[in-house]
C-alpha cells in the first residue's frame, strides 16, 4: 500500500528515524537540577508540599504540573495511514510524528501512547484511565466505525478534550474550504447539494459538521464502495452511515452527482470520472482528497469543468487539505482556556477562523517571506498554507473564545490582548523560519553549483534538493568518483538527468574559464600559467568562474578546507558589490527560543564602526527575506554607557551611523547580551529603548566575540546552525564550514536560490 514511496525516500526515512538516536522524541526537564536544593525542590522532600496542595484542591494540578500543556496521542494501530491494521507497534512512528507536529506548530507537549486494545470497551477503559495525566486526548488511526463509538463514549466519561483528528481535523479544513467556495460561488450552505465518495470516519464527521453549520440532510448524498447509501440498504451499513441514507432508486456515484454543487472525495484514486463532472451544478467545488492519487487529477477536472474550484490532499497542487492546518491550534486554544471538551461551537469557530484567514490581505512580513507572491484569495486559494504563521494567531483565540462562550472553559482567558502577544512570541520561537525560504525557492529554482561535488554530504543534499524542487544542482567532480559514490550511498540522481556535472580534469570550457580568470585577476598576481593550474585543481575557482560567466546562478563551497582560502577566491573572482566596503558573514542559529542571527562570525577580525554599521544594514536586508522584522542589538561588555573604553565607544558610534543611514531600523546599543535578549532587563537599565522585544540580529564588536559566541551556543544551546551567509558579494556566493551537515547544505541551497532570484 506504500508502493508510492520512492526507494530514496524509503531508505532516507529509515536512516532519519534510526540515527543519531532512535525515534523523534525525548524528554527535557524544564526546571534546573544543578544542586542539592534544586533536587530537594523537584523531588523529596519538597515535592510532598505540591502533592498535598493538589490533594486538597485538584484543579491546582494545572498550575503545579505540566498537565495543562500535555496531550496524549493514542492509537491502537487499526487504521494507520493507508496501511490498514498494522498494529500498535507499527503505528508508533506516526504517533511520534504527530507529537512532533504538536510541539513544533503549537508548543504542546505530547506522550504518544500505543495501546494493545481492539474492542471499543477495552479502548475506552484504557484511555479513560489516563485522564489524571493529560490535559487532552488526541485519538489517531483507529478504524471506522469503532472510532465513532470510542470517541463518543470517551467524551461522555472524560472531563478533558477528546478529539479524533482523523474525523474532525479533516472535517474542519473541508468545511473551511466549503465556506469560502460558497462565498465565491454566491451560494448558501442550506441550499447546496453535497455528494461524497467514501463513508469512513472523515467523511461522516465532515457531513455531521456541515449539518451543524446549516447543511440539510436531504441535500446530502453518500456513496461508498457499494454505491449510493439508500434507505433499507443492508450491505456495509452502520448507524453513522445510515443517518445519511436517501430514499432513492439511484445506485451509483454517476447518478447521485447530477446537479451537485460540492463533491467530497475521501475514498480511492480515479473514482470520479471527467464525464461525471459535466453533470454537476455551476461553479462546483471538487474536493478530491484521496492520497496519493486523488479521485480525479486536477488537470482532468479542470479540462472537464473550467469553472470548478479544486482541492486535493497533495502539497504539489493548490488548496491542500492538510490536518496540520488545525489540530495543533485547536488544542492550543482548548488547553489555554481549560476546556473540558472540544464541542461543535469550538469546531465551527476554527472553521471560520481558517476561512477568514484565507480572505485576509497578507501582511508585509508574510508577503516578503513568500516572495511577494502570496496567493490572493480566490479559486486557487480557498484555504491557507499549512505554514502560514498566522494560523495559531487566528485559530487558538477563536477556539478559546468559543469554549468560554459555550460554557466549557475552566480557565477563561481574561486578557486576549496579552494572550495574542503570547502567541506572537511563540510564532517567533517556533523555528519554522526556513519554511518561507523553501517555499520561495521552489517558485523559481536556480542553478546552484557545488564546489565539492564528490563529498557525501553534497551528494545527499543534492538528492534532497532535486526531490524538493529547490534548484538544479551542478556538481564539480570526477564522473567516475561521483557515479561510484551515488551507487554506494543508494542515491538515485544521475548526471545529465537530475543534475549537471563539471569534470575538472576534462571540461570543454576549460580554456574559456582560464581566459576569464586571467581577464578578471591578471593584475592581482594571477598569471596565465597559474590560472591554468588553479582552474584544473581548485573547485572553488571553477565554481566562482561558472557564476561570473553565467553558467550557474549561485555557488556553495567550503565543505572542505579553510574558510579564508575559499573567501579569497570569491573576493578575487566574484568581487564585492558596488558601494559595499567588504563582505561579512551572517550566521543563523535556530534555537528553542527562536532564530538568532550573529555577525560577523567569519571575516573581519576587528571591524570599524563603519564596517559594523554596514554589516547591520546588510544583515537586516537578508533577515527580511525570512519574513522576520529585524531587531538589531549592538553588543558590548558595556551596557548603555556603563564603560567608556574604545570598544564601547566604537559600538556607540555604530549606533550613530545607523540612526543616520537607516532611521527606520529598530536598533540600539551599546548593550550587554542579557539586555539584548531579555526585554525586562533592558527596560530596567534603559527605559524606553529604541529596541522593542527580543533582539534577533546580534552585531558583535569583533570576530573573536562573534565566532566564540556562535560556536558555544551551537554546542551548549543544542541549536541548529544555518550558514554562514556571505553578505556583500557582487553575485550570490556562500562559503560553508567543514562541520556542515547534508541538512545544512540543503538549507543554504534554499537561501542561495532565494538570493539569486533577487540578484
Amino acid at each position: 500500500m506504500a508502493s508510492y514511496i520512492s526507494d530514496d525516500l524509503r531508505s532516507g526515512a529509515l536512516v532519519y528515524h534510526r540515527l543519531p538516536r532512535p525515534g523523534k522524541l525525548e524528554i527535557q526537564p524544564t526546571k534546573p537540577l544543578a544542586n542539592q536544593r534544586d533536587l530537594a525542590l523537584a523531588y523529596t522532600p519538597g515535592v510532598a508540599a505540591v502533592c498535598e496542595a493538589i490533594a486538597a484542591d485538584k484543579p491546582l494540578v494545572g498550575e503545579l504540573t505540566a498537565r495543562q500543556n500535555l496531550v496524549a496521542v493514542v492509537s491502537n494501530g487499526t487504521a494507520v495511514l493507508g496501511l490498514g491494521n498494522i498494529g500498535p507497534e507499527a503505528s508508533k512512528p506516526v504517533m511520534e510524528g504527530k507529537a512532533v507536529l504538536f510541539k513544533k506548530f503549537a508548543g504542546i507537549d505530547v506522550f504518544d501512547i500505543e495501546i494493545n486494545a481492539l474492542e471499543p470497551d477495552h479502548v475506552v477503559n484504557v484511555v479513560a484511565a489516563l485522564e489524571p495525566t493529560f490535559g487532552g486526548i488526541n485519538l489517531e488511526d483507529i478504524k471506522s466505525p469503532e472510532c465513532f463509538e470510542i470517541e463518543t463514549r470517551l467524551r461522555e466519561v472524560m472531563n478533558i478534550p477528546v478529539f479524533h483528528d482523523d474525523q474532525h481535523g479533516t472535517a474542519i479544513i473541508v468545511a473551511a474550504a466549503i465556506v469560502n467556495a460558497l462565498f465565491l460561488g454566491d451560494k448558501k450552505l442550506e441550499d447546496v447539494k453535497i455528494v461524497t465518495s467514501g463513508a469512513g470516519a472523515a467523511a461522516i464527521a465532515t457531513l455531521n459538521l456541515l449539518v451543524s453549520m446549516g447543511a440539510k440532510r436531504e441535500n446530502i448524498w453518500v456513496t461508498d464502495i457499494e454505491g449510493v447509501v439508500y434507505t433499507d440498504r443492508n450491505v456495509l451499513m452502520d448507524p453513522y452511515k445510515a443517518a445519511f441514507a436517501q430514499p432513492t432508486d439511484k445506485r451509483t456515484l454517476a447518478e447521485a452527482i447530477v446537479g451537485a454543487d460540492i463533491f467530497i472525495g475521501l475514498s480511492a484514486g480515479g473514482v470520479l470520472k471527467p464525464e461525471m463532472l459535466k453533470s454537476m451544478g455551476e461553479r462546483p467545488l471538487i474536493m478530491a482528497l484521496a492520497n496519493p492519487t486523488p479521485e480525479i487529477m486536477p488537470d482532468l477536472a479542470r479540462e472537464a469543468r473550467p469553472d470548478a474550484m479544486i482541492c486535493t490532499g497533495r502539497s504539489d497542487f493548490p488548496n491542500q487539505v492538510n490536518n496540520v492546518l488545525c489540530f495543533p491550534f485547536i488544542f492550543r486554544g482548548a488547553l489555554d482556556a481549560g476546556a473540558t471538551t472540544i464541542n461543535e461551537e469550538m469546531k465551527i469557530a476554527a472553521v471560520h477562523a481558517i476561512a477568514g484567514l484565507s480572505r485576509e490581505t497578507p501582511s508585509d512580513v508574510v508577503a516578503r517571506a513568500y516572495g511577494g507572491e502570496t496567493p490572493v484569495f480566490g479559486p486557487n486559494s480557498l484555504i491557507p498554507s499549512p505554514f502560514d504563521p498566522r494560523l495559531i494567531l487566528r485559530i487558538a483565540p477563536a477556539v478559546a473564545k468559543a469554549a468560554m462562550e459555550s460554557g466549557v472553559a475552566n480557565r477563561p482567558i481574561a486578557d486576549f490582548d496579552a494572550y495574542q502577544e503570547q502567541l506572537d512570541r511563540f510564532v517567533f520561537r517556533s523555528g519554522l523560519v526556513m519554511k518561507p525560504i523553501f517555499a520561495l525557492a521552489k517558485q523559481a529554482p536556480k542553478r546552484v553549483i557545488y564546489a565539492e561535488g564528490e563529498d557525501e554530504r553534497i551528494l545527499r543534499a543534492a538528492q534532497v534538493v532535486v526531490e524538493e524542487g529547490l534548484a538544479r544542482p551542478i556538481l564539480i567532480g570526477r564522473p567516475s568518483v561521483i557515479e561510484t559514490r551515488l551507487e554506494r550511498f543508494g542515491l538515485s540522481i544521475r548526471p545529465g538527468r537530475e543534475f549537471d556535472l563539471i569534470n575538472p580534469e576534462d571540461d570543454p570550457r576549460y580554456r574559456d574559464y582560464v581566459q576569464t580568470y586571467v581577464d578578471i585577476s591578471g593584475r592581482r598576481g594571477i598569471t596565465p600559467e597559474l590560472a591554468r593550474t588553479l582552474v584544473r585543481t581548485t573547485p572553488t575557482v571553477i565554481a566562482a568562474l561558472a557564476v561570473v560567466r553565467g553558467d550557474a546562478d549561485t555557488m556553495l563551497c567550503g565543505v572542505e578546507g579553510r574558510f579564508i582560502r575559499h573567501l579569497r577566491h570569491i573576493r578575487t573572482i566574484i568581487g564585492i558589490c558596488p558601494g559595499v566596503r567588504d563582505v561579512a558573514a551572517l550566521s543563523m542559529l535556530l534555537t528553542q527560543k527562536g532564530a538568532f542571527f550573529l555577525c560577523d562570525t567569519q571575516v573581519t577580525p576587528d571591524p570599524t564602526a563603519e564596517d559594523l554599521a554596514e554589516m547591520a544594514q546588510l544583515a537586516s536586508a537578508h533577515v527580511r527575506r525570512f519574513g522576520i522584522e529585524p531587531k538589531v542589538a549592538l553588543l558590548s561588555h558595556s551596557d548603555f554607557g556603563s564603560r567608556d573604553d574604545d570598544s564601547a565607544k566604537k559600538m556607540r558610534h555604530t549606533l550613530d551611523l545607523l540612526l543616520e543611514r537607516a532611521p527606520d531600523l529598530m536598533v540600539d546599543g551599546e548593550m550587554e547580551g542579557d539586555s539584548a535578549l531579555v526585554p525586562e532587563m533592558r527596560e530596567r537599565v534603559l527605559p524606553g529603548s529604541r529596541l522593542q522585544g527580543v533582539a534577533n540580529i546580534l552585531v558583535m564588536p569583533n570576530l573573536d566575540a562573534a565566532n566564540i559566541a556562535y560556536q558555544m551556543v551551537k554546542v551548549f544551546g543544542d541549536a541548529l546552525p544555518v550558514g554562514p551567509i556571505l553578505l556583500g558579494t557582487k553575485r550570490p556566493a556562500h562559503v560553508l564550514t567543514p562541520s556542515v551537515t547534508a541538512r545544512g547544505v540543503v538549507n543554504m541551497t534554499a537561501i542561495a536560490v532565494v538570493e539569486a532570484q533577487g540578484a
